[in-house]
């Protein structure tokens, strides 16, 4: 069995919604966890540490519990094979929301779980002309705030020697193709702007997460993701998502 814990906010939210299902379909047992405060950024979540508040809603395989947890009282519920984090996404791009509070979180982990590969979750841009108010830090350039984000998650990992899921770097890849190149006609990965879209934006995330905790081969993938309210999932849709991931991953 893989065990995953992340520790974040509405971002991970999002890439935890379909991966225990992904997992289920590849045959790989599984036990994923999100521990979920919107919006929460590396400030609070080392704050939450030190007052050991269960401040956190404790999902799992990408649904609600009705459990409140603590960090340490989920890093202390299993032997976890990964534990995930990331900066909040209006922060991403700024290297000086980082410290001291990543270091302090990534020791703090290790010295409860040794045995556990960190990694960073490499959050995304906004979609063009998104209203979120923190976009106006990068001037609502998309294009800027990639590369802001791309450059503090690289130096972090680096730092700390992270492993980094490159959401951030596949979102932007497949809004390069014509099906999601939202400024020109195509559907938008995020469904307000900044979140992914309850089907194609969350598979893309989920398929990212297995690929690198699981080993799992993307184009493989056969999981159709389901969103009540949202319309059926297309196929070739979905493939454009597989194949871009396939050859980038």
């Amino acid at each position: 069995m893989i065990k995953i814990l992340a520790i974040a906010n509405s971002f991970s939210q999002d890439a935890t919604r379909f991966l225990s299902q992904i997992l289920d379909e590849r045959g790989i047992e599984n036990k994923v966890v999100n521990l979920y405060i919107g919006g929460c950024p590396l400030e609070r979540h080392w704050a939450n540490i030190e007052t050991g508040e269960q401040a956190y809603e404790y999902e799992l395989a990408g649904n609600f519990t009705g459990r409140m947890i603590s960090i340490d009282e989920a890093l202390r519920e299993e032997e976890w094979d990964h534990i995930i984090t990331q900066q909040a996404s209006g922060f991403s791009g700024w290297m000086e929301s980082y410290e001291p509070f990543l270091g302090l979180m990534i020791d703090h982990i290790r010295k409860i779980c040794p045995k556990a590969k960190l990694w960073l979750q490499q959050t995304w841009a906004y979609e063009v002309g998104a209203p979120h108010a923190n976009f106006m830090r990068y001037y609502r350039d998309q294009q800027l705030m990639y590369a802001k984000l791309s450059a503090c998650y690289r130096e972090m990992g680096a730092k700390y020697g992270l492993g980094i899921i490159p959401c951030g770097d596949m979102i932007q890849l497949v809004r390069k193709t014509k099906e999601f190149d939202f400024a020109n006609g195509g559907l938008s990965l995020c469904r307000d702007g900044y979140h992914m879209s309850h089907t194609y934006g969350r598979f893309l995330l989920g398929c990212c997460w297995a690929n690198k905790l699981a080993g799992v081969d993307v184009s493989e993938i056969g999981f159709v993701p389901v969103h009540e309210g949202s319309p059926d999932a297309d196929a070739a849709l979905l493939k454009v998502i597989k194949d871009t991931l396939a050859r980038n991953l």
